[in-house]
C-alpha cells in the first residue's frame, strides 16, 4: 500500500561540464563575457560501436555565430573525464563537419585501442582563439561506446525495482509496430496493486545516443488499490533516463503524478530484462 504526501516539485536535468587549468592564458568563457562559443549541431552518430572500433566514429557541424571573433577553435579529447585534452583537431573555417574516429582519438591520447572497453565515455570539448588569448567553452559533449542497437533485444518480460517509489514486480515491454525506437511499457501499476485500465506507457529512445524519453501516459483511473483513504485519479508517468543496449537494461527517472497533484520527482526504476 503507498502512503506519499503530494508535493509539487519540477523535475530537471542537469549536464555538468567539468574543467579547469592552471594557466593564466586561459579563461572561461562564462567569466569573461566573452562571445566566443562554438555550435555544436546535427550530432549523428553521437556513440561509439564497441563492435568496430577501427572504423566507428562520431560526426558534428561545428560554427561560431560571428566568425571574426576567433581565429580558431581546438577540439580536444580526454577519455573517462580524467581530463588529458589531447589535441584533435584545429578548426579555421565555419561551418565545418568533424569526425572523430576512435581510433585515431585514441592515438592522440597515446592509448592502444585494445584498451578501449565497453562503456567508456570519449569527453569532446571546443576551446577557442581570440585575439591571442585561449578560452574554455561550454561547447562540448560525452560520446559513449555502446553496444549496437537491436529492437529484439530491448524489448520482452523485465522486472521493474524501484526502492524510491517502494515497487517491484514484472513488467512487460513491446515495441512500436512501425517506430522500432519507440517501445510501450505494461504492468508498472499492476504491480503496485491498481487496476491499469489505461496506458501503456510510451517510451521514446533516442536513436543517437540511446536516452529514453517518456511520455506523461495515464496509466490508472484510480488509486484505489492503494486503500480507501488513497483514492486518487489518473496516475500518470513520464519522466526520462538511458537504455543500455548491451544488456537491454532501462534506467529511468519518472514524474509520478494524479489529478490532485506530484508524487514528488526523480523516482528512480531499473526494468531488467529477465
Amino acid at each position: 500500500m503507498k502512503h506519499f504526501n503530494i508535493v509539487a516539485i519540477f523535475f530537471a536535468l542537469t549536464l555538468l561540464l567539468v574543467g579547469g587549468c592552471e594557466d593564466t592564458n586561459v579563461n572561461l568563457v562564462e567569466q569573461r563575457g566573452v562571445a566566443v562559443n562554438p555550435l555544436i549541431s546535427n550530432l549523428n552518430p553521437a556513440v561509439f560501436d564497441s563492435n568496430d572500433l577501427e572504423n566507428t566514429f562520431v560526426e558534428f557541424k561545428l560554427d561560431v555565430t560571428d566568425k571574426t571573433l576567433l581565429s580558431d577553435a581546438v577540439v580536444k579529447v580526454s577519455l573517462n573525464g580524467k581530463l588529458e585534452r589531447a589535441d584533435y583537431l584545429t578548426v579555421t573555417t565555419f561551418p565545418q563537419t568533424v569526425r572523430i574516429s576512435m581510433k585515431d582519438a585514441a592515438a592522440k591520447l597515446n592509448i592502444g585501442l585494445d584498451k578501449i572497453k565497453l562503456g567508456d565515455i570519449l569527453n569532446v570539448e571546443i576551446w577557442t582563439t581570440s585575439n591571442g588569448k585561449v578560452y574554455q567553452t561550454s561547447a562540448a559533449f560525452n560520446a559513449g561506446v555502446v553496444c549496437p542497437y537491436f529492437r529484439d533485444e530491448i524489448i520482452g518480460s523485465y522486472h521493474s525495482v524501484s526502492t524510491d517509489w517502494n515497487s517491484e514486480g514484472d513488467i512487460t515491454i513491446t515495441a512500436d509496430p512501425t517506430d522500432e525506437f519507440i517501445v510501450y511499457v505494461a504492468g508498472l501499476e499492476a504491480i503496485d496493486g491498481l487496476n491499469e485500465d489505461k496506458g501503456p506507457l510510451k517510451m521514446t529512445i533516442n536513436k543517437l545516443n540511446y536516452s529514453v524519453t517518456a511520455v506523461k501516459t495515464v496509466l490508472a483511473s484510480s488509486t484505489l488499490g492503494w486503500g480507501p483513504t488513497q483514492n486518487y485519479h489518473n496516475i500518470a508517468y513520464e519522466g526520462s533516463g538511458t537504455l543500455n543496449t548491451c544488456n537491454g537494461t532501462y534506467e529511468m527517472n519518472f514524474t509520478i503524478s494524479v489529478d490532485e497533484g506530484v508524487f514528488g520527482t526523480n523516482q528512480k526504476f531499473t526494468f531488467t530484462k529477465k
